[in-house]
């Protein structure tokens, strides 16, 4: 059964956009199931970008149906933009599939996650993208969400929105901010409704279907391990399940239909956003490998805190998540680089571990233990195959691999479709 879950196993922006681009040339179905419009894959394919945020990247693959499953939070007016700018470059949309499960950020949401995080001390910030996603979570969990086949009744619809709106209101008015300006808003949505109701189907049935078949599924996972509700740097992360699990609850598929799980990483570290961050570098060294791998958020386009490769919080995603394969992008970046560092453990209160401390705060204060191998010194980009990348990068690459704990799948070597290659 040619199932497959693809997930990031740091913290995000690994360049998961494109390594599925790649895996998607013989898939048949690929498959958002969580996050929302906080995610942002990046594809190149010759002289045109692609930044998607809630449409699964084999959009760009003809004849490939994606679904945006069940455990996503969906905002209405966002998918409606991003659709139709894609049809407007000549992208065939009619294969999209919207969950009727899938949960649906409302405006009250992303005016929520504004206030929270504005209020909240520097120290305390989460690093949110404002754009609704936990607050539409907390709505799910509180059981007062709005889900996406209720926009296929627009009088039931309104009334939802009107209701949970007013809701929302009282709240921003004691609060002394702004009030959402309700009819305005659901004029904008209504149009959103209209445009999305064709899409709306109940994918659990489909994906069951397409997998019972013998189809190739790719599930599509967005953010990365270390951001994971339950697993991540708590409360450091987004809202929802990000590993590999979140892939059969947030799509309705059995673990049993699962056969292969990708874990993607970059050859060094990134992060967006606040909360603990072990090889971090600072000053020039970390301005220059920020400038050197062009890290600067698709979706944000806040710059990214840059640092070397962590085994330790690798060799622990690749645990949770099962990891079978791993895709290694950007080793094109450190080209120049004539040494680099491996954090292969942390010292904690004077002691060694290799294991990720549970407590945040004390992830914090770890101290990274490196080891330091000689870099390459010339360009990768060009490279086709393992064979063709000099033999120190392949040393690399074996290292972080084994440190990690999976075997090499995929190899990426800079931003176009053609520099990614089986290893």
């Amino acid at each position: 059964m040619p199932v497959t879950v693809l997930v990031g196993v740091q913290w995000g922006d690994e360049g998961k956009g494109k390594i599925i681009d790649v895996l998607t040339e013989k898939t048949e179905m690929v498959v958002r199931f969580q996050g929302g419009n906080n995610a942002g894959h990046t594809v190149e394919i010759g002289k045109e970008k692609y930044v998607l945020h809630l449409v699964p990247s084999g959009i760009l693959r003809k004849g490939t149906d994606n679904v945006i499953g069940n455990g996503l939070v969906v905002d209405p007016s966002a998918l409606m933009s991003e659709m139709k700018e894609l049809a407007e470059r000549g992208v065939d949309i009619s294969g999209i599939q919207l969950s009727s499960k899938a949960q649906l950020i409302m405006p009250y949401h992303k005016l929520m996650d504004a206030m929270k995080e504005t209020r909240l001390p520097d120290s305390k910030k989460i690093g949110t993208t404002k754009r609704g996603i936990g607050p539409a979570y907390a709505d799910k969990a509180s059981r007062t969400g709005i889900r996406a086949y209720e926009i296929l009744d627009l009088k039931r619809f309104e009334t939802r929105f009107r209701e949970q709106a007013e809701s929302y209101n009282k709240i921003f008015s004691e609060a002394g901010i702004e009030i959402l300006d309700i009819d305005s808003e659901w004029s904008k949505l209504a149009e959103s409704a209209k445009y999305l109701a064709s899409h709306v189907i109940d994918t659990v049935v489909t994906v069951n279907a397409a997998a019972r078949t013998g189809k190739n599924i790719l599930f599509e996972g967005a953010q990365g391990a270390m951001l994971d509700i339950d697993h991540g740097t708590y409360p450091y992360v987004t809202s929802s399940n990000t590993t590999s699990g979140g892939a059969c609850t947030g799509s309705g598929v059995s673990p049993k239909m699962i056969d292969t799980v990708y874990g993607v990483m970059k050859a060094y570290s990134t992060r967006v956003g606040e909360g603990p961050f072990p090889t971090e570098l600072f000053g020039e060294e970390g301005e220059n490998l920020r400038k050197a791998g062009n890290e600067y958020g698709a979706t944000t386009g806040r710059p990214r805190r840059c640092g070397w490769f962590d085994a330790v919080a690798c060799r622990y995603s690749c645990m949770i998540n099962g990891v079978d394969k791993l895709a290694i992008t950007k080793l094109d970046v450190l080209d120049n680089l004539p040494e680099l560092k491996i954090c292969t453990a942390y010292e904690v209160n004077g002691k060694i571990t290799e294991n990720v401390p549970a407590d945040t705060d004390e992830l914090a204060k770890v101290k990274p233990v490196y080891e330091t191998v000689e870099g390459w010194m010339t360009s990768t980009c060009d490279a086709r195959e393992f064979s063709e990348l000099p033999e120190k990068a392949q040393a690399y690459l074996r290292k972080i691999a084994a440190l990690a704990g999976a075997d090499i799948g995929i190899i990426s070597v800079g931003p176009k479709r053609e520099q990614t290659f089986y290893a």
